[in-house]
C-alpha cells in the first residue's frame, strides 16, 4: 500500500465511521450497517477493506440465537495522521499494540513535477 492508498482509507466516509465506532467495543456489521446508516453490502466491503489494511480485525465469531455463527470487529487504530511535508505525501497508522505503519510517498508520483513548482 501506498501513501495515496493509505489516505484513501482514512479519508473514506464509511471507513472512518466503521473505525470510530469499533474503538472501544467490538461491534458486527449488522450492528454497524444500522448504526451508522452504512447499507450492509457497502458496510462488508469497507470491513474487508480494513481488514486487509490491518486496521480492524475480527475479534470473535458469537453464536446468534438463531444459531449462526457473526463476527465481531474492533480496530486495531490508535491514531492516524496525513501529512505534507517537503513535498512528500506521508501517512502514520499508529496501531493499538503500538506498532507504527508508515506510508510515503513524493508528489511526482501524482503528476506534480516539484521541481517547477515556485
Amino acid at each position: 500500500m501506498d501513501a495515496i492508498e493509505a489516505s484513501k482509507i482514512i479519508a473514506d466516509e464509511y471507513a472512518a465511521k466503521i473505525l470510530v465506532a469499533t474503538f472501544r467495543r467490538p461491534k458486527s456489521a449488522i450492528t454497524l450497517s444500522h448504526d451508522l446508516g452504512i447499507p450492509i453490502a457497502a458496510c462488508y466491503r469497507r470491513i474487508r477493506m480494513l481488514e486487509g489494511a490491518k486496521l480492524i480485525r475480527c475479534e470473535e465469531r458469537i453464536l446468534t440465537q438463531k444459531g449462526k455463527r457473526m463476527s465481531v470487529y474492533i480496530s486495531n487504530l490508535k491514531n492516524a495522521y496525513i501529512f505534507l511535508e517537503e513535498g512528500k505525501l506521508r501517512v502514520r497508522f499508529e496501531m493499538k499494540s503500538g506498532n507504527v505503519l508508515d506510508y510515503d510517498g513524493n508528489l511526482d508520483m501524482l503528476g506534480i513535477q516539484t521541481s517547477s513548482m515556485i
